[in-house]
């Protein structure tokens, strides 16, 4: 244990004091805290400091301050790139410490059950595959109930307490009570005129949740600029799940072009944009992924006719220990992949797409002059403003958001940003993997390679008795007891 904590001081005092998002992880490698910080230094230390109120107030932080046993963290270039790359994280490893974040009963539906002859109108905190629409979420219950109110008096519908009654006319009586007095038309209603009062109240729900998402998206410009983060993270949140269940309550269909038909539109508008005399049908992405400097990998991917050819897709090892030199491994992995094609009379890709701006554009070219070879056409998307960039004279490119051609060099460059963050991920696991059973004494590397070949990762390891651990060869009853208890310490502290 003092060992452990020694080792967890050295790696907070290495820390860098700039903005950032650091991960927080347990004795297995498994993270269970993202947060975001304008110093990373200080601020990950301020949770190891006994004197710090807040952890000691608070035991459900004290209880993870703990647990932590290792730390890695992502340098940014400024707090608002520090709190965007923090909620992507959350949501990528869904740590069991972010409950903010993940937990998402703070936030209230609006379930209208249409399928119903009579729908009503209810608070919900879940949205279910049943055919109801939902609206919201809304994060404000009291203001949301007192919204519920008033469209009751202005549209005259049911709520979810309501009794209504059907007549003998086939009219239908909506309440019983003194509220069939306070609102606006019949109490008595016809199934169809009542289904009418249902499409005005579901418009202006939909017409309120729209304004309630500008509205959101302005306050957290505001808060962001005025450097108050959290309360931006958490309208931020609640910006993406609005949008989203807006993006999913719908009410009318259109006929939009197939998924083939769009990928074929975006083809040529690519081509169009780029001055293509032919359609640019191959084309290959590449982007750069490590961990301040460590785990430095790159991915290629590979898109035909629009669409990705999934087992053309290639990932790098930067042999070069690059480390934070983002150009020098764009240099190398490039120049590997289109050597490897010249020597093997390979044809080259109709288009080169790199993820960054000009540094890693020209990077890329000058492997090509390295190899002799002359260059496919080659551009760069600059993230910040998804920008094209070019190798030569041309001028930056701006694409309007919505532009096709855009929307297919961002998918290229998503999926190359994926790829790449898996094998890193991947590497790091392999290396938590190997670095846990490191840290058990007696146990050499033939055994330790024979351990997980037999269980595969390290939560299969976690599982395994003392009685499967015996079973793998050179691990007898005394070894397999010790290691047992080795893996389990954690969890009797």
């Amino acid at each position: 244990m003092q060992n452990e904590k020694h080792e967890l001081g050295r790696v907070i005092r290495a820390l860098p004091q700039t903005s950032g998002v650091y991960l927080m992880k347990d004795r297995l490698g498994q993270i269970i805290y993202v947060g975001k910080a304008k110093n990373l230094k200080r601020r990950v230390s301020s949770y190891f400091q006994g004197s710090r109120r807040f952890v000691r107030a608070q035991p459900k932080i004290a209880a993870m301050v703990e647990m932590v046993r290792d730390i890695s963290v992502h340098q940014t270039s400024s707090e608002t790139e520090a709190l965007l790359l923090e909620g992507k994280l959350i949501k990528q490893y869904k740590p069991r410490y972010n409950t903010d974040f993940t937990d998402d009963k703070q936030f209230l539906l609006v379930q209208v059950d249409l399928q119903n002859k009579l729908p009503r109108f209810r608070l919900c905190r879940n949205k279910k595959e049943d055919g109801s629409h939902y609206y919201g979420p809304f994060a404000q219950a009291g203001m949301l109930r007192s919204t519920l109110s008033e469209m009751r008096k202005k549209f005259g519908i049911l709520l979810a307490d309501a009794k209504p009654e059907m007549l003998a006319d086939g009219k239908v009586r909506l309440y019983q009570d003194a509220r069939a007095e306070i609102f606006a038309g019949h109490n008595e209603t016809t199934l169809s005129e009542y289904r009418e009062r249902v499409d005005l109240a579901c418009s202006f729900l939909e017409g309120r949740t729209k304004e309630l998402l500008k509205e959101l998206k302005e306050e957290m410009g505001k808060c962001a600029e005025t450097m108050n983060f959290e309360k931006a993270a958490k309208l931020r949140d609640l910006v993406d799940a609005l949008a989203k269940t807006i993006r999913k309550t719908k009410r009318f269909t259109r006929n939009w072009p197939k998924d083939d038909q769009l990928e074929d539109i975006a083809v040529k508008a690519l081509g169009d944009v780029l001055a293509f005399n032919d359609l640019p049908q191959v084309i290959e992405c590449f982007d750069v992924s490590h961990v301040s400097g460590t785990f430095v990998v790159a991915s290629m991917v590979r898109f035909v006719n629009g669409r990705p050819d999934r087992r053309s897709y290639r990932r790098f090892k930067v042999r070069g220990g690059m480390g934070n030199d983002d150009f020098g491994s764009m240099h190398e992995v490039v120049g590997r992949r289109y050597g490897r094609l010249r020597n093997e009379g390979r044809s080259m890709p109709d288009l080169i797409v790199i993820d960054g701006g000009i540094g890693q554009v020209n990077a890329a070219l000058h492997a090509f002059m390295d190899l002799s070879i002359q260059a496919p056409p080659l551009i760069g998307l600059a993230k910040r403003e998804e920008t094209i960039v070019f190798g030569d004279e041309r001028a930056e490119l701006k694409l309007p958001r919505r532009h096709a051609a855009l929307r297919l060099l961002q998918r290229l460059r998503d999926e190359a940003h994926r790829f790449a963050n898996q094998f890193n991920a991947d590497l790091r696991s392999k290396k938590i993997r190997e670095s846990v059973l490191d840290d058990f004494p007696g146990l050499g590397k033939v055994k330790r390679t024979s351990i997980l070949e037999k269980f595969g990762s390290l939560e299969g390891l976690k599982k395994a008795t003392i009685a499967d651990l015996k079973k793998v060869e050179g691990i007898g009853p005394k070894l397999a007891n010790r290691l047992f208890e080795f893996l389990h310490q954690g969890k009797r502290a």
